[in-house]
């Protein structure tokens, strides 16, 4: 009994460096978050308790534009679900076959995720550029003017135009998680059913798929949740313009905060994606235990 108290104990003492940073980093923060969105105040001076009110306003003001920021996010969502995600799983469905430079295309497909979010937003902004970038000069080229844009300075094109880098940037990282689930399918399983007769979409349909289901799911969550938090690349390409057309809310609650002096309200929103972040996972992890 003593040598199992003592294994306690070194285990605790072991473990409370990781608890301790694990707290300071992520828990305080999210505690302080909560406490501030329950105040108006400007992050100097004093504060003043208005209880829900920011929330109240959060939902009710157009003036904040929470709405319209949260219905872009949503809309990236549910792009990375039903376009990035199958293009990735086509990916890995297909180099999990072990083609020919199987681990080269793994490479490449994966770099994207690799470079800086800053250097791939500047990329961008060279591609889209009206006079010099690669996408109009090559409409240009095959008689297309009429198709020009200044891609990411209309209403009209920018959110599109700030999705595509969004979602090409981490089709190789989704590409790289359901790849490895493929290539832990026991061999055993694929031969069976090939002996059987089945083809190639048969194996990946009945046994593949269902096998990977858990990475899937996964893939599902961080696919959501990275869209609902995205907050970089959006700000290296327009920083939410043209007139707030690709608001999202990280970064509205950073305009909150830096450019409004309102760090109760930027608070009321980090605490928002929190609980959709939350909210979205538990959902995710229903419908995939349900459909078990």
């Amino acid at each position: 009994m003593n040598k199992l108290y003592s294994n306690k104990f070194h285990i605790i003492v072991f473990l409370l460096p990781a608890l301790l940073l694990f707290c300071g980093v992520l828990i305080a923060p999210i505690v302080m978050s909560a406490y501030y969105s329950f105040f108006d105040w400007n992050g100097i001076g004093a504060k003043t308790f208005i209880g829900f009110a920011n929330y109240k306003e959060l939902f009710s003001s157009n003036a904040i534009g929470f709405m319209k920021a949260l219905r872009n996010s949503l809309l990236l969502a549910a792009l990375s679900v039903f376009l990035q995600l199958p293009l990735a799983l086509a990916l890995a469905l297909a180099l999990g076959k072990g083609i020919k430079g199987e681990r080269a295309f793994l490479s490449i497909y994966f770099m994207p995720v690799l470079i800086s979010t800053v250097v791939i937003g500047q990329l961008w902004l060279k591609i889209y550029n009206p006079d010099y970038g690669i996408l109009n000069v090559f409409l240009r080229a095959i008689g297309r003017d009429d198709l020009t844009r200044i891609w990411l300075g209309k209403r009209e094109t920018a959110l599109g135009a700030v999705f595509v880098p969004t979602l090409w940037q981490y089709v190789g990282y989704h590409m790289l998680l359901l790849y490895a689930g493929v290539k832990s399918v026991p061999t055993e399983l694929r031969e069976a059913a090939m002996l059987d007769g089945a083809s190639d979409a048969k194996v990946n349909r009945y046994i593949v798929l269902p096998y990977i289901k858990p990475i899937i799911r996964i893939s599902v969550i961080f696919a959501i949740t990275g869209s609902l938090k995205s907050f970089d690349l959006i700000y290296v390409l327009t920083n939410g313009g043209p007139f707030h057309s690709t608001e999202v809310p990280s970064t509205l609650m950073i305009s909150m905060l830096f450019l409004r002096n309102r760090y109760g309200m930027g608070s009321t929103i980090a605490v928002m994606l929190i609980i959709l972040c939350f909210a979205f996972a538990l959902l995710i992890n229903a419908i995939f235990r349900e459909e078990d």
